[in-house]
């Protein structure tokens, strides 16, 4: 079931008072309970990006489960409402799950209140507590891959990269896109561009053509709707992008050359499948390249070339050994 920030902030005064009378009629004769699982989404779950890889996790868990768990979540909630939108979904479900790392702050605060309610967030690095569990997507990872397939596939020896928010795990991966262009190429040109919003259209277009205007011609990004501005950017000044998050190379979108995996959805999904094994724990638990190729890894559109794919096994392989260490964070 999903529900927008506006529809929620409408009814949460009323909501919370019907579902105990709902309760209350129940009869006693009945099967046994769902789980119930709360998901706060910051951003649109049609994204193209984060987002819409978390909501592709609800589907799937949906799916396999069935009648055993029921899913709710809420969609676009800025930072301000988090914790009341929080509040809300803890008093009605058995796991609450913050589908990224921004959520992270409003999380902790609220899962003291909550000490009977599970809750596990996507995305940041952490310390678990009590009653949280945190899940690490260890972007740094791929964002160091994808900087070595977009060297290697620039024509002008420049690529970019657009963040959103200037938090660790987002700052780190621009960083490590850069040193793993780099790697392949020590004399590639490389700009680095933070707007402060991920779904700021405006913001991500200008930083994409300033970084145009410099040469670069191949992108990446931790956006959500934000990406939209890159791809004006791009489709303008004919220049190419890497996609986050998700394999989309099947919409044959000749704006993208390739597309890195992170498996937000696949990390929603451990969560849902742990609660319905009854082995959920709070925990700290890195995901990334160890978990396989649903938690990380990246897919050239119309297939690398033997060099390439050489290269990248190279540093996959190095990664995974700890011979090229990356940022965590």
């Amino acid at each position: 079931m999903k529900t927008s920030r506006r529809t929620f902030l409408k009814t949460v005064a009323t909501s919370a008072g019907a579902g105990t009378l709902a309760y209350g009629l129940a009869p006693f004769a009945m099967a046994a309970d769902p789980i119930k699982i709360g998901i706060l989404m910051p951003g649109s779950k049609l994204d193209h990006g984060w987002m819409e890889s978390a909501y592709n996790g609800i589907k799937r868990a949906e799916a396999r489960y069935g009648s055993k768990v029921k899913i709710s979540f809420i969609e676009n909630v800025k930072f301000g409402d988090m914790e009341q939108v929080l509040v809300s979904l803890a008093s009605k479900n058995d796991l609450v799950i913050g589908a990224a790392g921004q959520t992270q702050a409003s999380v902790l605060k609220v899962a003291q209140r909550f000490p009977k309610v599970k809750f596990s967030i996507v995305g940041p690095t952490g310390t678990p507590t009590s009653n949280v569990a945190q899940y690490d997507v260890l972007q740094a990872q791929i964002g160091f891959i994808a900087g070595a397939v977009a060297a290697m596939s620039s024509k002008n020896g420049a690529v970019s990269y657009v963040g959103g928010a200037e938090i660790p795990a987002i700052v780190n991966t621009g960083k490590e896109f850069g040193n793993g262009a780099r790697y392949v190429k020590p004399d590639i040109k490389y700009f680095e561009t933070y707007t402060g919003d991920f779904d700021d259209v405006t913001k991500a277009k200008e930083a994409t053509l300033a970084a145009i205007g410099q040469g670069a011609d191949v992108h990446y990004n931790i956006l959500n709707l934000g990406v939209r501005g890159m791809e004006q950017a791009a489709r303008d000044k004919n220049t190419r992008m890497i996609g986050s998050y998700t394999n989309y190379c099947a919409d044959k979108n000749p704006l993208y050359l390739a597309y890195t995996v992170s498996g937000i959805g696949f990390m929603l999904e451990y969560a849902i499948d742990q609660m319905v094994a009854g082995t959920w724990k709070p925990e700290y638990k890195p995901f990334g390249l160890a978990m396989g190729p649903q938690s990380a890894g990246i897919e050239v559109c119309g297939g690398m070339t033997p060099q390439m794919q050489a290269k990248v096994k190279e540093i996959q392989d190095a990664l995974l050994a700890g011979k090229i260490k990356v940022r965590v964070g």
